[in-house]
């Protein structure tokens, strides 16, 4: 169901799915933040005044490039480090788990492939993108410090792995989309062209922190719309071009960084090290993510 009620500032019919009742959220025309009610005979709270007009907010860069850091030193943080640190580990020393059953029989033998430490990585990187798009929502809403960490038990935890796996998968989906439907087409032809394939394998990094900052914010993933990308791209292609160079250090961070596979303590150590590294530079990647929806949503078309 939708919530459909006026925005308490300038009046603009605003409308919201039921699921995002209770929610911060801003006005795209007057910049007027709120909470958006449960339901639509409700009226919104003002979280603060808006500003004068829908405009940028400045100080972005200085608040990517200066004040990200402050992040490492605030011990506020230091339960979402934790947080980060342990699955991060986790993912490192079980990656290594897939293993072989093989079952002899008198008549038949069967051997299972059991990718053991797939499923523990999968359910690893399924909890720290959660927990990122949940930096992104807070900082997107005026929060610097991390968010707290909610599980919500067991069946919280199940349930926070699929739905964040999904939202991944189906993130990648739509920004892979043409390269995808190229390589079918190509294949299908019997052609090659490995620079229309690359150009487009870019085109879809390139429009990735857009569409995890939609779904981040929005949360709802019917919102991964070719517009809702471009128009706020090209309006602020500059601060947008710093989301993709630090999502961009910390993914080819990543290709370099191993898992524990019996290396001696030493090499291990230097690919814990290294793994560790790279969910540094994708918090400040996240956290810039967040900034931008912060300094630049008068663009958001949404």
């Amino acid at each position: 169901m939708t919530i459909q009620f006026n925005c308490p500032n300038c009046r603009e019919l605003i409308a919201f799915a039921d699921k995002h009742h209770g929610k911060h959220a801003r006005c795209t025309a007057c910049g007027q933040r709120f909470v958006i009610p449960l339901a639509g005979d409700k009226a919104a709270k003002k979280i603060k005044p808006p500003k004068e007009q829908a405009e940028p907010i400045p100080g972005f860069y200085r608040a990517v490039f200066v004040e990200s850091w402050k992040l490492f030193t605030n011990p506020k943080n230091a339960t979402g480090f934790a947080f980060i640190l342990v699955l991060v580990v986790f993912k490192f020393f079980t990656a290594g788990l897939n293993f072989s059953l093989f079952i002899q029989g008198n008549w038949l033998s069967f051997d299972f492939y059991i990718p053991l430490g797939w499923v523990l990585g999968g359910a690893a990187w399924g909890c720290l993108f959660w927990y990122y798009t949940e930096v992104i929502y807070s900082v997107g809403f005026d929060q610097d410090e991390l968010p707290t960490v909610t599980i919500g038990g067991f069946y919280g935890l199940i349930w926070i792995i699929l739905k964040s796996l999904y939202s991944m998968a189906m993130i990648l989906l739509v920004v892979g989309l043409p390269y995808i439907i190229a390589s079918l087409v190509l294949k299908w032809v019997q052609a090659e062209s490995p620079m229309l394939l690359s150009a487009l394998a870019l085109g879809g990094l390139f429009l990735l922190p857009m569409a995890i900052l939609t779904t981040a914010i929005g949360r709802d993933l019917t919102m991964l719309r070719p517009d809702y990308f471009l128009v706020p791209i090209f309006r602020a292609f500059g601060p947008y071009l710093v989301l993709v160079v630090w999502l961009g250090v910390a993914a080819g961070l990543q290709m370099y960084a191993n898992q524990y596979a019996g290396q001696s303590p030493v090499v291990a150590t230097g690919h814990l090290l290294l793994n560790l590294t790279v969910q540094a530079f994708a918090l400040i990647a996240m956290r810039s993510i967040g900034l931008f929806y912060r300094h630049y949503s008068c663009h958001l078309p949404w």
